[in-house]
């Protein structure tokens, strides 16, 4: 089991930054695929980002070329780089991975694939 804890949420303006950091124990995340979901209120939890074992990675179309998912295996940690934050943006934002670890990140936009989460780090957006 990978315990996952998620930071570096906070409320920015419209059109700032922040970097989301979820740092992994319990097991090395080297042999998994880690991924970004976000649940805004009332809304469905949805995928954002998701990164393979080898740094390849995926990216829901709402925050392509505005968001960046790294990973640092040497600190067993994945980062969500968010840039150009928008409103819509607002939302608990999780981290996950993938179970049983697989070196691709096959159907990442669907909860099911990933089996460990943490317990969220809120983002809020405003105007």
């Amino acid at each position: 089991q990978v315990i996952l804890a998620e930071s570096g949420g906070g409320s920015v303006q419209d059109g700032g930054s922040l970097t989301l950091s979820c740092t992994a124990s319990g097991d090395t995340i080297s042999s998994y695929c880690m991924g970004w979901f976000r649940q805004a209120p009332g809304m469905e939890r949805e995928a954002v980002a998701a990164i393979d074992v080898d740094g390849r990675n995926s990216r829901a179309e709402p925050v392509n070329g505005r968001f960046t998912i790294s990973r640092d295996n040497a600190k067993n940690t994945v980062y969500l780089q968010m840039n150009s934050l928008k409103v819509e943006d607002t939302a608990m934002y999780y981290c996950a991975a993938d179970g049983p670890p697989s070196p691709r990140c096959s159907r990442w936009w669907e909860e099911e694939s990933f089996a460990d989460w943490g317990q969220g780090t809120q983002v809020t957006v405003s105007s």
